[in-house]
């Protein structure tokens, strides 16, 4: 029986307004889905017309203008629906998610689900939730004295995974999913026992712990940020009194 890094998988990626989750919008987003590291993948892609402004740091990273999203982006509340449904029956079938620094996709998506549809992530997935699978965090935690940053593009290059059209969301998604596969084989001797469940639950551990030490270096360097330790979707705010 294969491991579960040379089975199903699925990966999510989306482009955005910005990096708040709370405020900004979905303006693209891919679901990847590949039996087995051989098989073509199968892609879905959405793009959205959030009906706010675009700004133009955000084009400079993924391209998208607010004039190219108005004449061929969808309004968010279908695409939302679509998105979470398709998330749903990944969870259904058993195929675990790969989701490059999942706290931030996935909690923008359950504001937007909020947002245009009155419901939570939490609520599409009912009794079957996710599992997903970080590459940042796995990484991470793997290989941990490494040097160097470790974004999509980092990993990728360390992985010897190939990507082109950087942060157009499905060829970040399969590279996302790539990297995971190869990261699985790399170190098939700590991950072949653990199941993707398993994994996920030992994921938010391992992101909290990390989540606090980059605290601890921020403190140091005299920047009292905080980090916020919850994976793979975050709290929502407290509404202001």
């Amino acid at each position: 029986m294969p491991c579960w890094f040379d089975g199903p998988l699925a990966a999510f990626d989306t482009e955005t307004t910005g990096i708040d989750v709370e405020r900004d919008r979905i303006v693209s987003a891919a679901l990847v889905v590949q039996e087995t590291p051989r098989s073509a993948p199968r892609i879905t892609r959405w793009l959205v017309n959030p009906g706010v402004e675009i700004p133009e740091a955000a084009t400079a990273v993924h391209g998208l203008t607010a004039d190219h999203l108005a004449r061929h982006g969808r309004w968010p509340a279908p695409v939302m629906e679509e998105i979470a449904r398709a998330l749903a029956a990944q969870s259904l079938a058993g195929r675990p998610l790969v989701v490059m620094n999942a706290p931030f996709d996935l909690t923008l998506l359950d504001r937007e689900l909020k947002r245009h549809r009155a419901r939570s992530l939490d609520a599409y997935l009912g009794t079957h939730p996710l599992r997903v699978l970080d590459p940042r965090v796995l990484d991470k935690h793997l290989d941990r004295y490494r040097k160097g940053r470790r974004t999509l593009t980092d990993l990728c290059a360390h992985y010897e995974v190939e990507l082109t059209d950087a942060h157009e969301a499905a060829a970040d998604a399969l590279a996302a999913l790539r990297v995971v596969r190869a990261l699985g084989h790399r170190f098939a001797d700590r991950l072949a026992g653990l199941q993707p469940a398993e994994l996920h639950t030992r994921q938010t551990i391992w992101h909290a712990a990390q989540a606090r030490g980059l605290e601890a270096w921020f403190a140091r360097s005299g920047n009292p940020e905080a980090v916020d330790p919850h994976w793979p979707l975050r709290p929502e705010l407290p509404a202001a009194a």
